[in-house]
């Protein structure tokens, strides 16, 4: 016997029984999206390994250590996308759809990153995300973070959520706190973990993020971003924080937040939740005004955020937050006696045509009575429409109702949307 080939580790099947889960998430988002007037842009799953270079930055883990690159055939280097913010602003550049314009714009599909597989994080994972251009006032950031609770509100999880805040301001200033942090930091050398040190010249502000216990200790007193910040961004996140208590919105500003990407200024955000164990974020995002320029447009701000499905799906089921989950059938043709089943075919297409929003299975491969019965509760269909010899020669069928106790009724073929709504 050949040897079974298997799935690549950190890739996972969705199978039938998980999907359903998957859609109604999916459909809430989509939703959500559309009543804030975003509209939705696809773009390659493969793209040029110098984008991720270039917007991430080379030293942060992801371009390090965890992108998916190879040399084709023409000795180009390409990455699978492992985000989709810099594939979203590369599409805009390219397509002339940002500068001097407003776009909400939003994207879903497969990442890629060679991480650890672990609960709710994956080596291809799902993401959604928007990304607002053209926008630079607050407001812009206050409605993204709104939205993002939002969905939190339609998927019945905003109570298991909290929302935490940090302005990382100009470049500038960014700059100016992290020579202020590495020299206070070179005090600590002989006590830094091997990451910490890795990062101290490279990447300084990812430290603050460690969840060594003894590094969180010394950091108590770090110099902190907010005493860095210049006027304008101090301004700016004054007003988004106002922004957000006139909306009755609650949040926690952490000083520490500062988000694994370079490409972020001013406004970061994440949404915490204490449901799925170490994976704690569930969304985050942020500002980064400098990006299309980065990547060869001309200088237009920017706001955005990026969700991971696998752990949203995963925070949904665990709580069952959601309302009942459609079955995959509305409706079961069955079809018993002698020569039937063109006219069960039949009707069965009749349902489709008259009723295009029911889902309808039609028995196939006869059986009993008994045992079509079977598949049509196994189907998880709400209504079994059963054709004999005799509703066949009057054109009539016979209703069973499978979830709800009510009498079976025979009608006539032309009176289905007594049963079946309009």
């Amino acid at each position: 016997m050949a040897k079974k080939i298997q799935a690549i580790r950190g890739m996972n099947d969705c199978l039938p029984t998980e999907t359903p889960v998957w859609q109604t998430v999916e459909e809430t988002l989509r939703r959500v999206v559309a009543s804030y007037g975003y509209r939705e842009i696809r773009y390659p799953v493969v793209e040029s390994t110098e984008l991720f270079k270039r917007s991430i930055g080379e030293v942060t883990d992801i371009v390090e250590k965890e992108m998916y690159t190879f040399d084709d055939r023409n000795g180009d280097s390409l990455t699978l996308r492992p985000e989709g913010t810099a594939c979203c602003v590369r599409a805009g550049n390219e397509h002339g759809l940002l500068y001097n314009q407003e776009q909400r714009l939003w994207y879903m599909g497969p990442m890629f990153r060679h991480e650890r597989p672990q609960k709710g994080r994956y080596r291809q994972f799902h993401q959604f995300g928007c990304e607002v251009f053209g926008l630079s006032a607050p407001d812009s950031d206050a409605e993204v973070i709104l939205l993002t609770a939002r969905l939190w509100k339609q998927l019945g999880i905003a109570e298991h959520v909290r929302l935490e805040l940090n302005s990382l301001g100009s470049n500038e200033a960014r700059a100016a706190y992290r020579d202020a942090l590495v020299s206070f930091l070179e005090q600590f050398k002989d006590q830094l973990d091997e990451d910490s040190l890795r990062r101290l010249y490279t990447n300084p502000l990812r430290i603050l993020d460690t969840k060594n216990q003894d590094i969180q200790k010394i950091l108590v007193d770090a110099p902190k971003l907010s005493e860095h910040l210049d006027d304008e961004s101090t301004e700016h996140f004054k007003t988004l924080c106002e922004r957000l208590d006139a909306a009755g919105i609650q949040y926690t500003v952490n000083e520490r937040l500062v988000r694994g990407l370079d490409y972020y200024n001013r406004t970061v955000f994440e949404w915490i939740t204490d449901s799925l164990g170490a994976q704690g974020t569930v969304c985050a995002g942020g500002r980064y005004d400098g990006l299309v320029e980065q990547l060869g447009g001309k200088a237009t701000p920017a706001v955005g955020f990026a969700l991971g499905l696998e752990r949203l799906v995963l925070m949904v089921s665990s709580l069952e937050t959601l309302k009942k989950i459609p079955a995959a059938v509305d409706v079961f043709v069955a079809a018993v006696g002698q020569n039937v089943e063109n006219a069960a075919m039949q009707l069965a297409e009749q349902v489709r045509d008259e009723f295009p929003s029911r889902r309808v299975m039609l028995n196939c491969g006869g059986g009993s009575f008994k045992k079509q019965l079977k598949r049509a509760d196994n189907s998880g269909a709400e209504i079994a429409l059963i054709l004999g010899e005799d509703e066949v020669s009057a054109k009539e069928v016979t209703v069973k109702f499978l979830r709800e106790d009510k009498p079976q009724q025979r009608i006539s073929q032309t009176d289905l949307a007594s049963v079946l709504g309009a």
